[in-house]
């Protein structure tokens, strides 16, 4: 049975794009066939994040106007065959669908997936409202911002009241040092002003960037960073794991460390 799963925020900037990237490619790298929906039109990124930009053809609108077979516009990932990417359209806004086109498009995707993500466009406007037509569950992405989390608490009312149910929550770029400091508000600040379950940690790390920039998803890597880490770990939830969230308050393992730990200090 496939999973219908919006990933969006509210605010923009907070990561949803990046999330939906890393988290297709982990749930694929655990053999689930899986689509990522771009519902940002007008404002595509998902395939620059998952490097896939010269490799479209159609987008989503074609197959609505029927000028090509759904078929024809997923785009699959060549370095991880079970990811594919159904791209948002750069010339037409958001107005351009409505949102019983768009649920119409995702239940057919839905017949031949294991999951279907959708990047929900910032905003609470027409985007949004099309990017949650057919969702069965909802990740709200957030950082331990206070704009940030006022804007996903807005998010989580309006998804609740489109019945959408299981509502889980990522906080993402988490600057542990600056918590510790008060000086950024902790993962059980926003999850008490959200009072929603936690699905995921991701800690801030410039590794992030570079990968965003280089369109390969940190999960990719191979490296065994946190953030990466973090990733995989969404996704083992969502299939239903219990895991362990990682400490983010353990001191790193620097060389340091290791010379003090050898010498028994």
């Amino acid at each position: 049975m496939s999973r219908i799963i919006v990933i969006t925020s509210g605010k923009g900037g907070v990561g949803k794009t990046t999330t939906t990237a890393n988290l297709g490619m982990a749930l694929a790298g655990r053999n689930r066939k899986v689509v990522v929906v771009d519902a940002d039109f007008g404002l595509r990124n998902l395939d620059l994040l998952l490097g896939l930009e010269n490799r479209i053809v159609y987008t989503a609108v074609e197959v609505l106007a029927g000028e090509c077979r759904l078929e024809q516009a997923l785009v699959r990932d060549k370095r991880q065959p079970q990811l594919f990417l159904l791209p948002a359209a750069q010339n037409r806004t958001k107005d351009a669908i409505a949102p019983e086109q768009m649920a119409q498009l995702i239940n057919a995707l839905a017949q031949s997936f294991h999951y279907v993500l959708i990047d929900c466009p910032a905003g609470i406007e027409m985007g949004f409202q099309n990017a949650i037509a057919a969702a069965q569950e909802a990740i709200v992405v957030t950082t331990p911002e206070i704009a940030a989390v006022r804007d996903a608490d807005r998010v989580v009312g309006l998804l609740e009241a489109r019945n959408i149910r299981q509502i889980r929550l990522v906080v993402n770029r988490l600057k542990p040092a600056m918590v510790q400091a008060n000086d950024m508000m902790s993962v059980q600040d926003v999850q008490e002003i959200l009072a929603i379950p936690l699905i995921g940690v991701v800690p801030d790390d410039e590794r992030v960037i570079v990968s965003t920039n280089r369109g390969e998803p940190l999960v990719l890597s191979g490296e065994n960073s946190l953030p990466a880490i973090a990733y995989n770990n969404i996704a083992r939830r969502l299939e239903g794991e219990k895991v362990e969230f990682l400490d983010l308050d353990a001191p790193q393992d620097n060389l340091f460390n290791r010379l003090r730990r050898l010498f028994g200090k």
